[in-house]
């Protein structure tokens, strides 16, 4: 990741105005959501790195449909993917999952021979909203997409020692990046449903990907939060067996919202909330236009000494300057998103003293100054390199 500008306000001891400590975390803390920003305050949504907006189009550039204009549709620019370093939105992504589906016909965006109709995701969460437990809801979801995917097979396997649930999806189909990606796809929403269904996250103890890794850091294993291996023969899940008997908490009233705000919260339901880094994360968003607190400082709200909240931080594969920068980078982008905001101001609510500043640390995370991403993001207009 990133390291911050060093010209950026750095805090002094004594100044940071917070009421108050975080409760202290136990060694297997359970995070609860922070409460929301105030509605003046842009989200603290994770953006969406541009590698996986060329990945999600593979289906149509295989279909040889126009490019172009299926990203303008979502609102987003082709000239963003000639920045390696650039980022979408939440919602720019899944508008343009809500494109291609109208466009392909297909679930699965025409990375498979065979589409995967419209209303077949509704229809697997149908039937295994009534399910009683997890493994009940599982096997039925899996019985189902069977009946409507050829290139792979998916699978519950269970180890020998009967510890480790394992989902598995044997290869149908001759291996392509498109068979790859839509593997992918297919256990990243599986991992979302049954997150969903037992109405909190499921740790994972390990993520095999057919995919070979991408050249330039994704955010794969953030959205997993476990080790993912890449260029493996079958693409799995691994998750504690116990979970299997978790009961199915959803019926068909929350079915109902659930199905209604998809995709946007296959991206984010449970995720966003449930380890440190994250808790984190919220508790920065709050004080950006302020000084922030240094790790010393976050060490002491969450009563916690710096060596253990570093460790803490490591073994969920972050750094704690990373947060701040992806953090400041996340919240610029989606600021860039609204005219009314001129860079001076966007500078200022992210704790810039000096614009000139802000334009450094942006051009460093995602390529661009942020004028020009602003061009080419809000207008879709295709700006010389």
């Amino acid at each position: 990741m990133h390291t911050a500008v060093s010209s950026h306000r750095l805090p002094t001891p004594g100044k940071l105005h917070i009421a108050g400590q975080l409760p202290a975390l136990p060694d297997n803390p359970v995070v609860r959501p922070a409460a929301p920003p105030p509605a003046t305050v842009a989200p603290a949504r994770h953006t969406i790195a541009v590698q996986h907006v060329d990945r999600i189009l593979l289906g149509a550039r295989r279909l040889g449909l126009d490019i172009d204009a299926l990203l303008r549709r979502a609102g987003i620019s082709p000239a963003l993917l000639a920045s390696p370093s650039a980022r979408v939105t939440q919602g720019q992504y899944a508008a343009l999952i809500r494109t291609l589906r109208r466009v392909t016909r297909d679930e699965l965006w025409g990375l498979l021979d065979r589409p995967v109709t419209p209303g077949v995701f509704a229809q697997v969460c149908a039937s295994v909203v009534h399910c009683a437990t997890l493994e009940d809801a599982i096997r039925t979801g899996i019985r189902l997409y069977r009946l409507h995917i050829d290139a792979f097979a998916p699978r519950l396997h269970l180890s020998a020692d009967g510890q480790t649930a394992t989902v598995e999806l044997h290869p149908r189909a001759p291996a392509s990046a498109c068979r790859s990606f839509a593997e992918s796809t297919f256990v990243f929403h599986a991992y979302a449903l049954v997150s969903w269904l037992v109405a909190q996250h499921i740790p994972l103890r390990r993520v095999d990907l057919s995919a070979a890794p991408s050249q330039r850091g994704t955010d794969t294993e953030r959205v997993f939060k476990a080790a993912v291996h890449y260029g493996q023969p079958v693409t799995a899940l691994h998750f504690d067996a116990a979970c299997l008997r978790l009961p199915v908490m959803q019926d068909a009233a929350s079915l109902r919202e659930f199905l209604r705000e998809t995709p946007r919260n296959l991206l984010i339901r449970y995720r966003d909330n449930c380890c440190l880094a994250e808790r984190i994360r919220q508790h920065l968003r709050s004080h950006l236009d302020d000084e922030l607190p240094s790790l010393e400082q976050m060490a002491q709200l969450l009563r916690l000494t710096p060596q253990t909240l570093r460790r803490r931080l490591r073994d969920e594969g972050r750094g704690y300057q990373s947060i701040k920068d992806s953090l400041r980078r996340d919240v610029a982008i989606g600021m860039l998103e609204r005219p009314g905001m001129t860079l001076l101001d966007v500078a200022l609510r992210l704790g810039f003293s000096e614009p000139s500043t802000f334009h450094r640390a942006f051009k460093k995370w995602t390529g661009v100054a942020p004028g020009e991403y602003r061009l080419r993001g809000l207008r879709g207009e295709v700006v010389p390199g």
